[in-house]
Formats: C-alpha cells, sequence, structure tokens
C-alpha cells in the first residue's frame, strides 16, 4: 500500500501508511493519515505551535486503535451501569447498603422493586445480542429476589454465629467484606441462571476488586455461606458449595489443569454441608468431593475426594473426626 503525502510541514513515522502535519492553519491541530484506501484525521497535540514538539506516532499503533473502536460492540460505561444497579438492589434488599435515608412504607418498597426491575431492563438492552425478551428476565429476576434476601439473611446470620469477633447482624451486613461478596455473588449467579450475558462476571469483577474474594457468578452456593476474613478466597466456576459452609482467608476451590477443551464441563470441587476450610488450603477437581461434616486444615492440598466427617491434613491424607474439631491448633487461620 503506497502512501498519498499532503503538503505538509512535516512527515511523521515511516510505513506504507504515512503520518502528516498539515501546513495549513486552518488544520493545525490535525494528523492526516492518507492511504490508497482511506484518508482519517485524527486529532494531535500537543503541537510546535503550543510551543511542545509533536509525539512521533505510530502508524501501526492508530490503524490498530481504528480497528478496535470500529469493531467495539459495548457501549459506554455498562460497567458503571452494572455496578450502580447492583448497588441499587443492595440497597432495597437492605437498608444498610442505602446512600440516604430510605423512607420506609410499603408504597416506597413497591416502587424501589419497580425500579430495579426497569434498571435491569435498561440494562439488558444495551447489551449486544441482548436476550430477546428482556421484560420477562427482569421479571423472572424480581420474584427471585425474596429468595435472594432470605438467603443473605441467613448468611449473616451464620457469620454472626460462627465470628466472635461479630458484633451483630447489622456490623456483618455493613462493613463485612466477605459478606457484600456473597451479596453481589448471589445477585451474580441468579443473572448467570437466566443466561444473562456479560454482567454477571462484570459484576463478580467488582466484587473481587473491591474485597479480593473471588466468587465465580457460575459457582453454585449454598445458605449460611460463610467467609471469613476473605483476602485471596477463589470459588470456580463449577464448584458445587453446600450449606452450611466456612472457608478462610486465602482457600481456592480450583481446577486440576487449565484446558479450554474443559470449557462447560465440571473441573472445580464440590463441598458438602458444614465444611470448613482454614486459610490456605486448595482444593482442586471436578472429581473431588469433600464429604459432610469434614475440616481440611491449613496449607492443606487435596486432590482426591474425602469421606464425610473427616480430618485432612496439609499433606491431603484424611481420617475419620472423632472429636469435632480437633487439632485445630495446627491449623493456619
Amino acid at each position: 500500500m503506497s502512501a498519498t503525502l499532503l503538503n505538509t510541514d512535516r512527515v511523521i513515522g515511516t510505513g506504507p501508511v504515512a503520518a502528516t502535519v498539515p501546513a495549513e492553519s486552518a488544520r493545525r491541530d490535525a494528523v492526516v493519515l492518507r492511504s490508497s484506501v482511506e484518508a482519517e484525521i485524527i486529532p494531535l497535540r500537543p503541537t510546535e505551535q503550543d510551543g511542545v514538539p509533536p509525539l512521533p506516532v505510530d502508524p501501526r499503533l492508530v490503524a490498530e486503535i481504528l480497528s478496535e473502536r470500529r469493531t467495539h460492540r459495548y457501549p459506554p460505561q455498562l460497567a458503571q451501569r452494572a455496578i450502580r444497579w447492583s448497588e441499587r438492589v443492595l440497597a432495597t434488599l437492605f437498608p444498610h447498603f442505602s446512600a440516604s435515608i430510605i423512607e420506609a412504607t410499603e408504597r416506597s418498597v413497591l416502587s424501589d422493586l419497580a425500579a430495579t426491575e426497569s434498571g435491569l431492563i435498561e440494562l439488558l438492552h444495551r447489551l449486544p445480542g441482548a436476550p430477546l425478551d428482556v421484560r420477562h428476565i427482569a421479571n423472572l429476576f424480581t420474584h427471585s429476589l425474596a429468595s435472594i434476601r432470605s438467603t443473605l439473611a441467613e448468611d449473616a446470620q451464620a457469620i454472626v454465629d460462627g465470628d466472635p469477633a461479630a458484633d451483630d447482624r447489622d456490623a456483618v451486613i455493613l462493613y463485612y467484606p466477605g459478606f457484600f461478596a456473597i451479596a453481589v455473588h448471589r445477585i451474580a449467579h441468579q443473572l448467570q441462571v437466566l443466561q444473562v450475558p456479560l454482567i454477571p462476571r462484570l459484576l463478580a469483577e467488582h466484587a473481587h476488586a473491591r474485597t479480593g474474594i473471588d466468587l465465580h457468578p457460575g459457582a453454585v452456593i449454598g445458605a449460611r455461606f460463610c467467609i471469613d476474613h476473605g483476602t485471596g478466597v477463589v470459588v470456580g466456576e463449577t464448584s458445587v458449595i453446600g450449606r452450611g459452609v466456612k472457608l478462610y482467608q486465602g482457600v481456592t476451590l480450583g481446577a486440576l489443569t487449565v484446558d479450554k477443551a474443559l470449557a462447560g464441563r465440571r473441573r472445580h470441587p464440590t463441598l458438602e454441608d458444614g465444611v470448613v476450610v482454614y486459610a490456605g488450603a486448595t482444593i482442586l477437581g471436578g472429581d473431588t468431593v469433600v464429604g459432610r461434616g469434614s475440616i481440611v486444615a491449613g496449607n492443606a492440598f487435596v486432590t482426591r475426594s474425602v469421606p464425610r466427617d473427616s480430618l485432612v491434613d496439609r499433606a491431603g491424607r484424611h481420617r475419620p473426626l472423632t472429636v469435632p474439631h480437633e487439632d485445630v491448633i495446627d491449623f493456619v487461620i
């Protein structure tokens, strides 16, 4: 591809596409890219007229940016809009998340629920390839809020019951990072169940960035779920977590291998009801099941299934748990 140069003071860059600075004062703030195929005018500041020499422009960089902009499908601020919507959902379910005083009337509750649904409809309409019946999906989500709130209330109470440092339920909801991550997860997971694209991961990564807790929205998590401290917890996409499970910081529920061919298949472990996993433990594999009521030691590395009511040591070996929470002193918490 040959370049056609305009009348210029200076040529910036080399190669098949030439970037030039026009001499005309009316076009002093532009760089012109001219090729045998197309011409593009790209703003460039500062210029020599501003007292600063123009920066060199790599024409390949300009071409790549132009290509990215022309093929970009997502609307501006999609992530920010999704986050604001999720914050509105949380504030509707629990006044602890509200940025202002909320009116305590039945009418205001119904109004907030309606606003949550209409906000989701607007958000879904912005998605490229959005679901055809966005109103139906939004309505299904609204009807799921009763279950979500009930489950979150159980989660908060489980944290209060199991953490001596927890003052009360209000404190847990207000500032516990584990509860916030779980709350966002339950919203994101319901959207995932409804096959909403993109938004579940946006919400999950928002909670991840804020808390350091990485819960994939595809993970199935039972009620009375407790994450203590939480920093560094990772729960993979196909994980299944039963009721009354407690995870400490640095726990990983991951896959044995990272292979794109395994997408859509079970890759992550199952924790049955009442399992406790102490800090830094790693449990891997889609066939790995930690049985009901078992305790996994801190820094344990587990890749095989464990019978119910077992004590798993750091080497991944297990034996019957004859006394609840025996040998906890050996765990890292």
